[in-house]
């Protein structure tokens, strides 16, 4: 892949050193860790563009250390890297933030296993791909702020309550038998959209639209990842069924809690 030429960034020296913040703003903060070198420089060339601070590595040992220092609002977090796997950062990153994780791979294939091992991350991307879609899909995904405005907190919504599950959207926590589940944003998002309409079935399209938005582009088993997720956090399985049910052939609707 050819590099475009750029003017010198933060992320060409390829260290782990985060853009200092030299303004009364805040800007977003993004963590690109990926080894090939001349990828992260252009992803990382991408973020600064639309106004993100952007911290490089390209070693999986490093970045937990980058990622607590930075608290970013997005990673770009390469599944193959030497030191701790793909995998293992973003295990390890979710015992301390809820940002939102792309992860890239390098097969389609892969997708599979990262579904099955339960990684945490919000979207995958499997390589190449077109870093205005990586852009694209990251805006999606900002657009779901981490809490929500005061004016909307303003006005309270009665938490939901399924069973022993206790789901309160104002303050984006979820309970199960007064214990806090921790969820994903998207995670949380997903089973806040389906709780949303008791009865209704939400196609996997028409769960895309609710929760990445109507111009999300990619592949609609992304839902099936964050349902299965929804499931084991929940202590639920494809079986029992309790809080998420599949609809066969259609999609999938709130459960009872029984």
């Amino acid at each position: 892949m050819k590099v475009p030429d750029r003017r010198p960034s933060a992320a060409d020296n390829g260290q782990v050193t985060p853009t200092p913040d030299t303004t009364t703003t805040t800007a977003r903060r993004a963590v690109v860790v990926d080894d090939e070198q001349a990828l992260a420089r252009l992803v990382a060339g991408y973020l600064e563009r639309d106004g993100f601070e952007v911290s490089v590595t390209h070693d999986g040992s490093q970045a937990v250390g980058v990622l607590r220092e930075v608290d970013p609002d997005v990673v770009v977090l390469d599944l193959g890297l030497p030191g701790l796997d793909g995998v293992e950062v973003c295990r390890q990153l979710r015992t301390f933030s809820d940002c939102y994780v792309i992860m890239l791979t390098a097969r389609a294939e892969e997708v599979d296993t990262l579904i099955g091992l339960s990684v945490g991350a919000d979207d995958y991307m499997t390589k190449p791909f077109s870093p205005r879609e990586l852009m694209a899909r990251i805006a999606v995904l900002l657009r779901r702020p981490r809490r929500p405005a005061p004016a909307v907190a303003a006005a309270a919504r009665p938490a939901v309550e399924i069973g022993a599950l206790r789901l309160d959207t104002d303050a984006r926590e979820v309970h199960l038998e007064g214990r806090l589940v921790p969820l994903t944003r998207t995670e949380f998002d997903v089973l806040a959209a389906l709780a949303s309409g008791p009865g209704r079935v939400f196609s996997r399209q028409a769960l895309i639209e609710e929760v990445w938005g109507a111009n999300w582009v990619g592949d609609e088993h992304l839902v099936d990842v964050h349902v299965l997720h929804v499931r084991q956090k929940l202590g639920d399985s494809a079986e029992q069924q309790r809080f998420v049910r599949t609809v066969r052939g259609v999609g999938y609707r709130i459960g009872t809690g029984e």
